[in-house]
């Protein structure tokens, strides 16, 4: 419990000051589905090779994909829980696109402790089911927290002594740890954040404009063409 603790404060601490900064400036002109802009910026050759080699990654939708996004969520917040339906209607329209899970547990105990069995969960399910279990994580109002996570995972047909078991381990929280650092010092101080083309983007703009940013690095290779 103490390690779920001092991961769930440090990194809250890092959004509450981000939200007060409404997330810093908009590198690139990327709109949200109210016209607004959207705060988004570079990230650097360091961070970037840092996020493509973070643990825990779950990759669903098209495997070999031509274009890939990487979602960075909190089970408890609610804008990801928002952003949920149009990330599984996105990833289910588009055959050639790559969607990554990055849990990012940020905001609570109860945070860490449902991405430890959602970290569990996701090397014994297949990218399809993956897709399944994380939109069915977010059916139900409320807190997410390890046993509403683990209720999921037994409604699929994982046994929850053999996830607790993988779960429970300093091996699955180091992944949280990772995942957590490795995001901050990459910026990434809202939730959810998307990495699409070396460029990470704080919050979530919507369905319309997350397709228009994968149109657009299919046509010239960056998130604004």
């Amino acid at each position: 419990m103490k390690y779920w603790v001092a991961i769930a404060i440090a990194l809250a601490a890092c959004i509450t000051a981000a939200t007060a900064q409404q997330f810093g400036p908009a590198q690139f002109n990327i709109k949200d589905d109210d016209g607004d802009p959207i705060a988004n910026y570079s990230l650097n050759a360091a961070q970037a090779a840092r996020v493509a080699a973070l643990p825990g990654k779950v990759a669903v939708g098209n495997l070999t994909g031509d274009v890939t996004i990487l979602q960075f969520y909190d089970l408890n917040c609610p804008f990801c829980r928002e952003a949920a339906g149009d990330v599984d209607a996105l990833v289910r329209a588009d055959k050639n696109l790559k969607l990554v899970f990055v849990p990012y547990a940020v905001l609570s105990v109860a945070s860490v402790q449902g991405a430890m069995i959602e970290v569990a969960a996701g090397k014994m399910l297949s990218p399809e089911q993956f897709l399944d279990f994380h939109r069915r994580i977010y059916a139900a109002r409320g807190l997410i927290d390890g046993a509403r996570v683990m209720a999921v995972a037994k409604d699929l047909g994982l046994d929850p002594q053999k996830v607790a078991a993988v779960a429970n381990t300093e091996a699955t929280l180091n992944v949280l740890r990772e995942n957590a650092t490795v995001g901050g010092e990459a910026g990434l101080k809202a939730t959810p954040a998307y990495v699409i083309g070396g460029v990470a983007i704080l919050g979530h703009p919507g369905l319309k404009p997350l397709q228009q940013l994968v149109g657009a690095m299919r046509a010239c290779g960056k998130v604004v063409c």
